[in-house]
């Protein structure tokens, strides 16, 4: 799993069946990644929801945050439209789980992203990474406290 200091890799993936989100373009912002293991899972649901809560929070930190999950862009629609969220969650779907692999997150027994969060600076550097046992929700609280660190620099 990547660490602090490590650089992000950048990526390209699908935000709606027709619109695609690139890291590299959010450089100047800081970025938070949520991996996450299925759209529609008890756990996933619950993570994804506190942070279409928390949103307001991490604007106030000049941050954008992303889901990421292997589930296809369709299945993101369906989920995002149901739960009413206000935040892309991008499909790793093809190649399945390419850009969890490149940042060490990809579960290859169950064959999806483990539940891991990343924030990214402006400068497109981890800042800050956890990896959250897979039942667990890792709530917000460390992604505000790394931001608050952020914002102190």
């Amino acid at each position: 799993m990547l660490q602090k200091n490590d650089v992000a890799p950048d990526f390209t993936l699908y935000a709606t069946p027709d619109q695609k989100i690139t890291l590299s373009e959010f450089k100047g912002k800081n970025v938070i990644l949520a991996f996450y293991p299925a759209d529609w899972s008890p756990v996933c649901s619950d993570q994804i929801a506190l942070y279409n809560e928390t949103l307001k929070f991490f604007k106030k930190y000049d941050a954008e945050i992303f889901g990421i999950s292997v589930d296809s862009k369709w299945c993101h629609l369906a989920f995002s439209q149901s739960r009413n969220l206000h935040f892309p969650l991008l499909a790793d779907f093809e190649a399945k789980g390419e850009i969890a692999k490149q940042y060490g997150v990809y579960d290859d027994e169950e064959g999806e992203c483990k539940r891991a969060l990343f924030v990214i600076n402006k400068d497109g550097i981890i800042e800050w990474s956890y990896l959250s046992p897979t039942a667990i929700n890792p709530g917000a609280d460390g992604i505000l406290d790394a931001l608050e660190t952020l914002n102190t620099k």
